[in-house]
């Protein structure tokens, strides 16, 4: 999702253009188009120039590939319900393959979490601690409010201003 936005914020409408053919670019467009407030008129007609390029080259594919495709085709048909049985091993080892993956993540990345009413009593309550917003330039645009005394600092921004975090007081950093 962040690279999607960095993609976004870098190219603007005209990431509009390959959109369709980016994984998580195609479905994430549309709502960052709107944070960043395009006009509809430029939203409508590089989306639509996306689409007819997506459809093209698909097309245009299909008709240099067709006799390739006939092939293929008919190796289906030969194979039958063990090509069946493959594609349903493959797509199973793949689940199971990111299954694994998304364990091993939240693994990694087990840390203390507080939840925004608990945040807000122990600020209601004045206890001694610092808030970092760490959240995205596109997601600070989209919503610039921040809580009240909280420090705002990209994670790209943390390396070079670490310094201004105190250490001596709990620290809650939050991105959403």
């Amino acid at each position: 999702m962040r690279r999607t936005q960095e993609t976004f914020g870098e190219h603007g409408a005209r990431s509009l253009l390959f959109a369709k053919f980016v994984p998580g670019l195609s479905t994430a467009a549309p709502p960052l188009a709107g944070i960043v407030r395009m006009p509809f008129l430029r939203f409508v007609t590089f989306t639509g120039l996306g689409g007819f390029t997506w459809a093209g080259v698909f097309v245009g594919l299909g008709w240099i590939f067709s006799d390739q495709l006939e092939r293929v085709a008919g190796y289906a048909v030969r194979l039958g319900g063990w090509l069946v049985a493959l594609l349903v091993a493959a797509l199973a080892a793949y689940v199971a393959w990111r299954y694994i993956a998304r364990r091993r993540f939240l693994r990694r990345i087990r840390i203390a979490r507080i939840t925004v009413e608990e945040l807000k009593a122990k600020l209601d309550a004045g206890e001694d601690m610092v808030v970092v917003d760490v959240r995205h330039p596109v997601d600070f645009e989209a919503e610039p409010t921040i809580i009240p005394g909280a420090l705002h600092l990209t994670t790209e921004e943390m390396e070079a201003r670490h310094l201004e975090i105190p250490r001596d007081r709990e620290i809650v950093l939050y991105c959403t």
